[in-house]
């Protein structure tokens, strides 16, 4: 046996297989992070760092300059906890005069004949964002748009003190109560659904989230389905669409249905 030692720089075979392994590393990084991420012609390739980071699948940080903005307008309105909590007997008064603009369509008690929103002691913060969305064109309708284009921002505060003021009476066209189903109680958590009550009053109440009982049906679905569809996007960050998505046509007719037929609770508050 030769006393020579295979892994040694003496050796030649050893030292030509390390030479080749070493530059087929060298080549093959070449061509995988160097060479074909410039080759694409979809890449945005800044230097040589950016194409090894595109290489290796670590997504770039996009600048203020690339990144990707909506293509319809998204809703500024901020709506927190404390926000109208005490509204003064004045701003009521206000709304009051104001909300007879209204009165054709949501009733001359905040409550419809007309399967529009009944907004009698609704949370301020919920008609206030509405209209402040309607406002800007986050949200769109053929009757609200144009009505809250010339409303201030104080005019907004004053309605929604208002109708928030007004007692909760039973909706016009209230279907016979029945059981909850399940969507409202446990939603459908595989699918990522939420219970609905887990927002929306019958279980807690989350800030912007509407009280949905005594509502017309046909009101509520056509809003589920607008959120389905896209059509409707002021949600904020996109929960409802998320949601209606992936509800299925029965459960949007059943959480319409059962939240139609509950008697809205009955209450004065407090100015």
């Amino acid at each position: 046996m030769p006393n020579e030692r295979l892994f040694s720089t003496r050796n030649p075979w050893f030292s030509l297989s390390v030479g080749l392994t070493a530059a087929l590393v060298v080549l093959t990084a070449l061509l995988g992070f160097v060479l074909l991420p410039y080759a694409q012609s979809h890449s945005n390739i800044a230097g040589l760092w950016d194409a090894i980071c595109s290489a290796a699948g670590i997504p770039k940080l996009a600048s203020s300059a690339s990144s990707v903005q909506p293509t319809f307008k998204t809703s500024d309105a901020v709506v927190t906890s404390a926000m109208l909590a005490n509204p003064s007997s004045e701003s009521i008064g206000r709304g009051a005069t104001l909300a007879q603009q209204c009165a054709i369509c949501h009733g001359p008690t905040g409550v419809s004949r007309a399967d529009s929103p009944n907004l009698a002691g609704q949370y301020p913060a919920v008609i206030y964002k509405q209209l402040k969305d309607f406002k800007s064109g986050a949200r769109t309708n053929a009757v609200m748009s144009p009505f809250a284009a010339h409303l201030t921002d104080q005019d907004m505060v004053d309605l929604a003190a208002y109708y928030h003021y007004l007692p909760r009476l039973p909706a016009y066209h209230p279907a016979q109560r029945r059981p909850a189903p399940r969507i409202v109680v446990n939603g459908a958590p595989m699918r990522g659904i939420a219970p609905c009550g887990s927002c929306h009053g019958s279980l807690d109440n989350k800030v912007g989230s509407p009280w949905l009982e005594g509502q017309s049906a046909a009101y509520m679905k056509a809003q589920l389905l607008a959120f389905a569809n896209g059509a409707r996007r002021n949600d904020i960050s996109q929960q409802m669409r998320n949601i209606a998505r992936a509800m299925t046509a029965d459960e949007i007719e059943e959480a319409a249905s059962y939240y139609a037929s509950q008697p809205p609770d009955q209450y004065q508050p407090t100015p």
